[in-house]
């Protein structure tokens, strides 16, 4: 028979041992505490997220207040094997909670006698011949206790819920979403912090990192850089799941011995710093953890706010310091420097343009006079008193000669799609064009809204290819595809298009 509070005894068969119920059901007693023994100080309570489907929680298909519960393992914190063999669906019942609410989807462990035999010969001879092990799944509005239960999940429900829903970002989940970011993970090397208190000390840590590097690179303190390094170690150790309530008060202990080393160089080589009330506020929050008793919930959470008073202290002090800087950008090449090179470009236009310095991406091609590239931009000239298509193989200034087919149209109106827009920023639409008959205007509109006109001022009889560059403004571009329409505002004057490139700046 199993003991914890004395020893462990199991049984010991001999010729003539005469065993009973009770001696079988105290071998099966001594095995089943000797599991829970090991799994409670070897294993961390959780969840086995590599194993069968992990118990991971997701939304059901239909969009509504069930939840799915996969396949899988864990532990509770009493040691004890819970298995769900197959996927189980949960309803949540917004009645049964005063909403807004937080509820928990906790799996626990069960048993229970089954296979009940009662012997006619003698009924005294009854009883269950095996006890089921099994898992039942709650959601409940109590905050789960790992001794009993293991948290699945948990759902911040808000008034008006309809659906259960998958979080968009893992991360920072919203209002009746599945938060899967308290799940404990059970294994080998696990953490027996609360997920609480995890993520408490990862926030103060990561705002550590912050201060101390500016200390130990920006102001020089030698010192601050220890407690820097000791810090990332620290996260490194969190995040890997070694920090515990075995070690957190030594590895914290360290912490502080080195930020007490920090004090006195400031104090020592850094007087106009050390005498800031923010550094008093510090040194304060630092020097007022004692160590010298027993390592308890008590002395976690003071330890956890003072460190958090004293970085918070820092940071106020180095609020300056600390503000993101955006980068410095380079003196731009004005615009119309970049436009005069695309105008006389003879190159071709590839997805990814670069002029003075300016990045752009080509985002969608028009050619003119294919049919199926006229088709899926939906291009179109109608009311038009005059139109005609051309072949040209014409010069550009530098003496390039390309061949290309367009369309000239003189009154009405053309209109044409550009796709795989990003909305709010600005387009850049190049048109080539026979420059011999410039000289013309074109009114715009962008998906029906009044955009900047479209001039093309004087001609070249010579060098007759341009590429005209038009911006649709940002303001004006919101949605992924833009119906963009010209029409001649000048009259006896034709239009001309042939390829046209769209891009947007990188």
């Amino acid at each position: 028979m199993a003991d914890e509070t004395g020893s462990f005894k199991r049984l010991n068969f001999f010729r003539g041992f005469l065993t009973t119920e009770e001696d079988w059901n105290d071998g099966e007693r001594y095995h089943i505490a000797k599991r829970t023994l090991h799994n409670r100080v070897l294993h961390a309570p959780g969840v086995v997220p590599q194993f069968l489907g992990g118990l991971r929680v997701s939304q059901r298909g239909r969009g509504d207040l069930n939840v799915e519960v996969a396949a899988g393992y864990a532990v509770d914190g009493s040691g004890r094997d819970i298995f769900v063999p197959e996927p189980m669906i949960k309803t949540i019942n917004p009645k049964d909670y005063r909403l807004p609410q937080t509820v928990y989807v906790v799996v626990s462990y069960t048993e229970e006698p089954t296979d009940f035999v009662a012997y006619k010969e003698n009924i005294q001879f009854k009883g269950h011949k095996r006890i089921e092990e099994g898992a039942k799944i709650e959601v409940t509005a109590r905050e789960p206790d790992l001794e009993q239960e293991v948290e699945l999940a948990r759902i911040a429900l808000d008034k008006g819920v309809k659906q259960i829903k998958d979080s968009l970002d893992p991360m920072n989940p919203r209002p009746n979403e599945i938060d899967l970011r308290y799940v404990p993970v059970a294994g080998v090397s696990g953490s027996f912090l609360s997920p609480m208190v995890r993520a408490e000390l990862h926030e103060l840590l990561t705002a550590k990192q912050q201060v101390y590097s500016h200390m130990a690179h920006v102001l020089g303190v030698g010192t601050a850089l220890d407690v820097l390094h000791s810090v990332i170690t620290l996260e490194m150790l969190l995040v890997s799941g070694y920090v515990d309530y075995r070690n957190i008060f030594q590895l914290m202990s360290t912490v502080l011995t080195l930020q007490k080393s920090v004090i006195e160089e400031v104090e020592k080589d850094h007087k106009d710093l050390s005498k800031k009330k923010e550094f008093g506020t510090f040194k304060w929050n630092v020097e007022s953890v004692k160590m010298d008793r027993r390592y308890t919930m008590e002395l976690l959470v003071d330890i956890l706010t003072t460190q958090k008073n004293a970085t918070e202290a820092l940071r106020s002090l180095f609020a300056q310091a600390l503000r993101p800087r955006k980068k410095g950008r380079k003196a731009e090449v004005p615009s119309d420097v970049i436009w005069e090179k695309i105008k006389v470009r003879s190159a071709d236009f590839p997805k990814n343009l670069s002029v003075e310095g300016r990045e752009f991406k080509r985002v969608d091609l028009l050619d003119i006079f294919d049919e199926k590239s006229e088709k899926s931009h939906h291009f179109l000239i109608s009311d038009e008193r005059d139109r005609y298509r051309s072949r040209q193989k014409l010069k550009y200034p530098d003496g390039t000669v390309i061949e290309d087919v367009g369309v000239h149209f003189e009154g009405g109106h053309c209109s044409f799609e550009v796709m795989n827009i990003e909305p709010n920023r600005d387009v850049l639409v190049v048109m080539r064009i026979d420059y011999v008959r410039g000289d013309y205007e074109c009114e715009v509109h962008v998906n029906g809204k009044k955009a900047p006109d479209l001039a093309v001022p004087g001609n070249d009889m010579r060098f007759r290819w341009r590429n005209w560059p038009y911006v649709i403004p940002a303001d004006l571009v919101v949605e992924p595809i833009l119906r963009v329409d010209l029409t001649p505002s000048k009259a006896d004057r034709d239009v001309n298009f042939f390829t046209i490139w769209v891009y947007q700046p990188k």
